[in-house]
């Protein structure tokens, strides 16, 4: 009983976290369609700093440099990779240095770097400092993509650029447009380009214009990142995936989810209509996307490491303080902006989950219609399938050498036609960095070496993990929103890039209780 009791509590944990991890991934799509937005948005504004006049143009302007963006995305990223480490270097050190201007005029400004005068004013005047935190929650904001940068650039890489440059200059930079508004509280129109010379100000719009273009173009790689590991783990449909780089692993394209994201984007840009509005959208899918992430992460530490419980309470706890107080004082502000991340990801659970539960009945009852392979194999075999060989491979793909592809089975029981060749084959990916060539192709003749019907696993290497448990049961789903997000998916010609004239999609019908839909993975290549 005790183990059974242990067995259900860590089913119960491992669907808790799952659910955690899902809803997380969902607030991340609503920050790339909010990122682009504010980000370049707050840049063009800034002509509104150098003229007046041009105030009514900030949003059409916003409007063609971000389908310029997105339209660019298909020749990959190449491109802005190369110009990303000299513009924001640039970037940073002139932030810096208009920070520093700023902070000689009012040097006493600094004493908000002080740890007690912080802690006194939260405590000291806590309704007016909660408040105050969804209003400053951009200044943190930006921190959680070093995690993202970590995985190509390296720990060191990172933790140099910083603690040297980065952080340095965002603090300046603070600092100095709070000494602005200390000094003349009407610059809190915009203090960030009042900070700056009037000499400077119209070069400053260039350089921030470009420097929000490359970090709308992190969040952007970031979504078709998530996607393309959401569709790998069964929680997307199979997408339609174009590598843009013959060097550099994780450089994608996804076009369906790049469109999405275009219409979305401008959508926000001409509802919203300023970066202000936005704000507060932005601050609810930032605060819930790293509380997710510290909740994710004291798990893996007691889990994984091992780290003692007091020192999880403790250090946890204090991590949680701090982004449930983000959390809390942005879900006062659900009226003006909040709502649309959380509506965004939710949207987003529920289309991820419907298709996850959905994918499984679907597969199951596939299976049942498939059959055994092995006993498919001697019926042809004994003769029982009647059929007549015709020359040339045919290849089959199918999940694994268990189950008779439905497209094999449909050829032989319909037409009465097999082959003189017939592979089946399997595409696995294992998590391990490489694969020993020794490893990469197992051939299996099925317990008959002089018919002609071989079983082919071919391992490629990722690191990804299928570690998601199966949500709630299927009677609590939109079997409708299943039917309808399997229109996107990309058949396995598009998706393994196999020749069209030479390849042959066979449907089956699989009936899911009341709903029913056309299953496109049996799929047939003829040489």
């Amino acid at each position: 009983m005790l183990r059974r009791w242990s067995s259900q509590r860590g089913r119960r944990a491992a669907v808790v976290l799952a659910a955690l991890g899902i809803f997380g991934a969902s607030l991340f799509f609503g920050d790339s369609m909010i990122t682009p937005a504010i980000s370049v948005l707050s840049a063009v504004e800034g002509l509104k700093v150098v003229e007046p006049s041009l105030k009514d143009a900030v949003v059409p302007i916003t409007a063609v440099i971000l389908v310029l963006l997105f339209l660019v995305q298909r020749r990959g990223t190449a491109a802005v990779g190369r110009v990303f480490g000299p513009v924001m270097i640039v970037w940073f050190l002139a932030i810096g240095t208009c920070g520093v201007v700023g902070i000689t005029d009012h040097p006493g400004i600094l004493r908000a770097l002080s740890p007690t005068y912080a802690s006194g004013f939260l405590f000291g005047h806590w309704g007016t400092a909660f408040f105050a935190l969804a209003a400053i929650v951009l200044a943190v904001t930006g921190a959680e993509a070093l995690y993202a940068g970590m995985g190509r650039f390296g720990r060191r890489a990172i933790t140099r650029g910083w603690l040297c440059l980065v952080l340095p200059a965002c603090v300046l930079s603070y600092m100095g447009q709070g000494a602005l508004i200390l000094e003349d509280p009407d610059n809190i129109s915009s203090p960030f380009f009042l900070l700056v010379p009037d000499w400077g100000r119209w070069p400053m719009v260039l350089l921030a214009t470009a420097a929000t273009v490359i970090a709308s173009q992190a969040v952007i790689t970031g979504a078709y990142s998530v996607a393309s590991q959401a569709a790998q783990l069964g929680y997307l449909p199979r997408l339609r995936i174009a590598h843009t780089s013959e060097s550099t692993i994780g450089q994608i394209y996804v076009p369906w989810i790049n469109w999405l994201l275009m219409v979305s984007v401008l959508t926000l840009v001409f509802a919203f209509r300023s970066s202000a509005e936005l704000a507060y959208a932005f601050g609810m899918a930032v605060t819930g996307t790293i509380t997710i992430t510290t909740l994710l992460f004291l798990y893996v530490a007691h889990a994984k490491w091992g780290t003692p419980t007091w020192l999880i309470g403790i250090g946890g706890g204090l991590l949680l303080f701090v982004d449930l107080l983000f959390v809390a004082a942005n879900m006062t502000k659900l009226v003006h902006g909040a709502w649309l991340p959380l509506l965004i990801g939710l949207t987003a659970f529920t289309v991820m989950t419907t298709w996850q539960r959905g994918r499984e009945l679907v597969t199951e009852q596939r299976a049942r219609a498939e059959g055994s392979l092995p006993e498919f194999v001697d019926d042809l075999r004994s003769g029982e399938a009647v059929t007549r060989r015709v020359p040339g491979t045919a290849v089959f793909l199918n999940r694994d050498k268990e189950t008779a592809p439905l497209a094999m089975r449909a050829n032989v029981e319909h037409n009465h036609v097999r082959h003189e060749q017939v592979v089946i084959l399997s595409i696995k990916t294992e998590p391990v960095p490489q694969v020993p060539a020794e490893q990469r192709i197992v051939v299996d003749d099925l317990g008959y070496a002089d018919d002609g019907i071989v079983h082919v696993t071919a391992r490629s290497a990722t690191w990804r993990h299928r570690t998601f448990p199966a949500p709630w049961p299927c009677s609590t789903r939109p079997k409708r929103l299943f039917i309808a997000t399997s229109c996107i998916t990309a058949d396995a010609a598009e998706y393994f890039s196999l020749p069209r004239d030479r390849t042959v999609i066979m449907g089956s019908h699989i009936e899911v209780q009341e709903a029913s839909t056309v299953d496109p993975a049996s799929e047939m290549s003829a040489p």
